[in-house]
C-alpha cells in the first residue's frame, strides 16, 4: 500500500502517476526500542545530600546483522509519505535521542532545580566525552554551543586578531564565516582575504585547492579559515592535504606565530568516518542538528592544544572549575578550555544533555558504515543526473571531493522553482541560500536506494516548458 501524507493528502505514488511515472514507496513501520530503566547517581555534589538519581543513558538495541538499514530508518518518526532529502538542513532526531530529550525534559518538569543542581555538570562533560569518543579528542579540549553559527562566532571572536594580521578565508565559504570574520577583524584592525579556488567546481583537483592556498599564504597570515564540505556545491575540501601543506610553512615559526587552520565543518561532520587528528586541522565547529542527527540548539567546537592557546573566551562559562575565580576572588581561571570557551546560562538542557545519544547512536550504526551508505546514495544521485541532458550537476563526482550534498541546475528553471516542483512531488530538498543559487539534494543513510530513484524519475520530468501538477 503507497504511503499517505498527513489529512489524506495525494500519496507519492498517485502524484508521479500523473506525469506517466510508476514508482512507488514501501511504508516502514516504526520499531519500539527497549529503555534501560537502569539508574545510576552522580558522585559530584557537596552539600552533604544524597544525589539525585541520574538516568543512565538510553541504548537502543544492536541492530540484527552487520547493518539492517531498515532497522536504522525505522528509528525516526518522520512521515514517510514524503522523500527528506534534506537532512543538511534541518533534522529530526532518531528513537534514542528522542527518548533522552523526553527523560530529561520530564525529570525537569517534576523538580528543576534538584535534577538541574545534581546532574546538569555531569551531563555536559558526558556529552563532551561521548563526542571526543566519536571525533578522537580528548573531552577538555571540546566546548559545547549552539550551532555552527555560535561556534564560529566564539570561535573568531576569540582569536584576537590585531593591526597587522591577515585571515586568509575563500569566495565560496558561508556567510557566517565571512560575516564572523568581518566583525572579529574590526573589533583587532585584522585584514580577511579572500581567494578564489577554482573557475569551475565541478573540475577542481586536489592540487589546485592546495596549491592556490599555499601560494596565498603570506608572513602575516595567522589564520586559514575555510569549510569542510561547500553548502553552495557540496565540494568537500582536501582538509587533510591542505593540513599536511601548512607543516613546512608552520616549521620555521614561533607558536604565536603558527597560522591556525579552523573549519567550518558541519557538512562532513555526521557524514565522513575521520577523526580530528586524522584531519589534521586546529579547530573544527560543527552544529549537530544536520547529518549527526542530534538534538536541536546543539553544536561542538573541537580544539587542539596549540588552537586552544590562541583563543580567549567571550561568553561566561558556568561550566569550568573555577570560571568564578576572576568574580569572587580576584585571580586568573587560567588557559583556555573546552570547558572556559562553553558559553553558561541556562539553556534547553534536555537537548544538551540528549548529545550523549546522538553520537552514541552513530557508534552504533557505525561511522564507516554511514559513510559508506552516505557516499553510495549521493553517487547513485549524481550519475543518474549526469544522465539527464536538462541538468547541469555542481558537485563533483569524485568522492575524494564530495560528500552527501549533490547540487544543481535545471536548465531554464530557477533553483527555487524546481525547489518548489519537487515539493509538489513530495520530494523535500533545499536550495542553496548563496548569490549563485542551486537546487541541493543530500540523501543521508536513513534513506533508501528507492529514494533515489523517485527524486531522479521527478527531476526527468521537471523541465523548463513542462506544467506544474497545479497546472496539468
Amino acid at each position: 500500500m503507497a504511503s499517505k501524507s498527513r489529512g489524506g493528502a495525494t500519496s507519492r505514488r498517485e502524484l508521479l502517476a500523473r506525469s506517466g511515472l510508476a514508482l512507488g514507496a514501501a511504508t516502514l513501520a516504526s520499531a519500539a526500542l527497549a529503555q534501560d530503566s537502569d539508574q545510576v547517581t552522580d558522585p559530584d555534589f557537596a552539600d552533604g545530600e544524597p544525589p539525585a538519581p541520574l538516568a543512565r543513558p538510553t541504548t537502543a538495541a544492536p541492530a540484527p546483522g552487520p547493518v539492517d538499514w531498515t532497522w536504522v530508518r525505522n528509528q525516526w518518526a518522520l512521515d514517510w509519505g514524503e522523500v527528506d532529502l534534506s537532512a543538511m538542513l534541518f533534522a529530526s532526531n532518531p528513537k534514542p535521542v528522542r527518548d533522552a530529550i523526553d527523560r530529561h525534559r520530564r525529570a525537569l518538569d517534576a523538580n528543576p532545580v534538584r535534577y538541574l543542581e545534581k546532574n546538569n555538570r555531569p551531563l555536559q562533560n558526558a556529552a563532551r566525552a561521548a563526542a571526543g569518543a566519536y571525533f578522537g579528542v580528548p573531552a577538555q579540549n571540546i566546548a559545547l554551543c549552539e550551532s555552527t553559527t555560535s561556534g564560529i562566532g566564539l570561535l573568531y571572536n576569540g582569536l584576537g586578531l590585531r593591526y597587522g594580521q591577515e585571515v586568509l578565508t575563500t569566495t565560496h565559504d558561508y556567510y557566517v564565516t565571512h560575516e564572523s570574520l568581518r566583525l572579529a577583524a574590526l573589533r583587532g584592525g585584522a585584514t580577511v582575504r579572500k581567494i578564489s579556488l577554482f573557475e569551475r567546481v565541478e573540475t577542481v583537483t586536489v592540487e589546485q585547492i592546495v596549491g592556490r592556498i599555499v601560494a596565498n599564504i603570506g608572513p602575516r597570515t595567522r589564520v586559514l579559515a575555510l569549510t569542510w564540505v561547500h553548502s553552495s556545491t557540496g565540494l568537500k575540501m582536501p582538509i587533510r592535504a591542505i593540513a599536511d601543506a601548512l607543516i613546512p610553512i608552520n616549521a620555521g615559526r614561533a607558536p604565536h606565530e603558527k597560522v591556525l587552520f579552523c573549519v567550518d565543518g558541519v557538512h562532513g561532520f555526521g557524514v565522513e568516518d575521520t577523526t580530528l587528528p586524522q584531519l589534521g586541522c586546529d579547530f573544527l565547529v560543527a552544529g549537530c542538528h544536520k547529518w549527526l542527527f542530534g538534538p536541536r540548539g546543539t553544536g561542538v567546537i573541537f580544539g587542539t592544544p596549540l588552537g586552544w592557546s590562541r583563543v580567549e573566551p567571550t561568553v561566561p562559562s558556568f561550566l569550568a572549575e573555577g570560571a568564578y575565580s576572576a568574580w569572587l576572588g580576584g585571580y586568573d581561571p587560567g588557559p583556555s578550555t573546552g570547558a572556559r570557551m562553553t558559553p553558561g546560562g541556562f539553556k534547553a538542557f534536555e537537548q544538551v544533555w540528549a548529545l550523549t545519544e546522538a553520537f552514541g547512536f552513530h557508534q552504533r550504526v557505525g561511522k564507516t558504515n554511514i559513510r559508506n551508505r552516505t557516499v553510495e546514495l549521493a553517487g547513485r544521485l549524481k550519475e543518474g543526473i549526469v544522465q539527464m541532458p536538462h541538468i547541469r550537476l555542481r558537485t563533483p563526482r569524485d568522492p575524494r571531493l564530495s560528500a552527501g550534498i549533490v547540487a544543481f541546475d535545471v536548465d531554464g528553471l530557477s533553483a527555487d522553482g524546481v525547489s518548489r516542483r519537487l515539493r509538489q512531488y513530495r520530494i523535500i530538498g533545499s536550495v542553496s541560500p548563496y548569490a549563485e543559487r542551486h537546487v541541493r539534494l543530500t540523501p543521508s543513510f536513513r534513506n533508501t536506494p528507492e529514494d533515489v530513484e523517485f527524486a531522479l524519475n521527478a527531476l526527468h520530468v521537471i523541465r523548463a516548458g513542462s506544467p506544474s501538477r497545479a497546472q496539468s
